[in-house]
């Protein structure tokens, strides 16, 4: 099932994705994840009698615009990256031997269509990065590898936006934290509609130019080592997002470099899970 935040008229709502239509249900996105399994029967049931509303009517927000922890994300996850980051951004040469941690604050998190913002005053360098986005769905607290995925409640997309220019003494967090820096959407689908979230093509195009073209199975730490090693020190919560890691093809890999700008229009994709486009405005 897809679930979407959705806006018609003025007037926000959650809502089950069919096809080209969507279908309004109550309560929200977060609501329905710490209910469980028990309230996506519900919204299936609910969902067969809501009235069919065209998907052009109206646009999708983000589906989560305030994780609790606001988007855990994970550098350096795909090997190719790792040696273009190393050749371009001077960071190590040697494969991780642990995820690489770093936080994006709730309030760099848009929703599909949005506008990136470039403040040229402080970067130069305004880079893409598709990512497969994971939600929690019930509480991880040292979990073991065999019941990672039993807390995963659904999948989406999330572009993580990064100023390459503005690493402060090696750490990332201002690079990437910044407002509309978390594009996020159109939608989160449940994980039963994702077998193998290790087996997905994602990719990256700006102003239709392909940039990034891979597949989640060169991720380097899988989901299940991803959620155990965060819950081994940080208590995951429902509805906390994990951005899992990049592949190769960013825009500072490239010679010279192919940074975003102002009237950039960039999409990202992930297959089974979808396509989000957003533009970028001078700030």
């Amino acid at each position: 099932m897809r679930l979407a935040n959705f806006e018609r008229d003025g007037l926000r709502s959650l809502v089950v994705v069919e096809n080209a239509f969507v279908r309004p249900v109550s309560g929200s996105m977060l609501e329905v994840i710490k209910a469980g399994p028990l309230a996506l029967d519900a919204l299936r049931l609910a969902a067969t009698s809501a009235p069919s509303i065209a998907i052009e009517s109206g646009r999708f927000l983000a589906p989560l615009p305030n994780p609790p922890k606001g988007i855990i994300g994970i550098g350096l996850n795909y090997a190719p990256h790792v040696e273009e980051s190393a050749r371009t951004m001077q960071t190590p040469k040697e494969m991780p031997t642990h995820p690489v941690l770093f936080i994006k604050p709730s309030t760099a998190i848009i929703g599909p269509g949005d506008a990136i913002e470039h403040n040229a005053e402080l970067t130069q360098q305004l880079d893409y990065e598709a990512e497969l986005g994971v939600i929690i769905g019930t509480q991880a607290k040292r979990v073991s590898l065999a019941d990672a995925m039993k807390h995963v409640f659904g999948y989406t997309l999330i572009n993580d936006v990064s100023a390459r220019d503005l690493r402060h003494g090696g750490q990332w967090a201002f690079a990437k934290g910044q407002d509309t820096f978390a594009p996020m959407g159109p939608w989160i689908v449940t994980a039963d509609e994702v077998p193998d979230p290790h087996a997905l093509a994602i990719g990256c195009s700006v102003d239709g130019e392909v940039r990034q073209a891979s597949n989640t199975r060169h991720m380097i730490f899988k989901i299940p080592e991803l959620i155990a090693h965060i819950s081994s020190g940080i208590t995951l919560e429902a509805g906390d997002a994990i951005a899992t890691g990049t592949p190769e093809g960013v825009g500072i890999s490239f010679t010279p470099p192919r940074f975003m700008k102002a009237g950039s229009v960039v999409t990202i994709h992930v297959e089974t899970i979808g396509t989000m486009t957003n533009h970028v405005i001078a700030a």
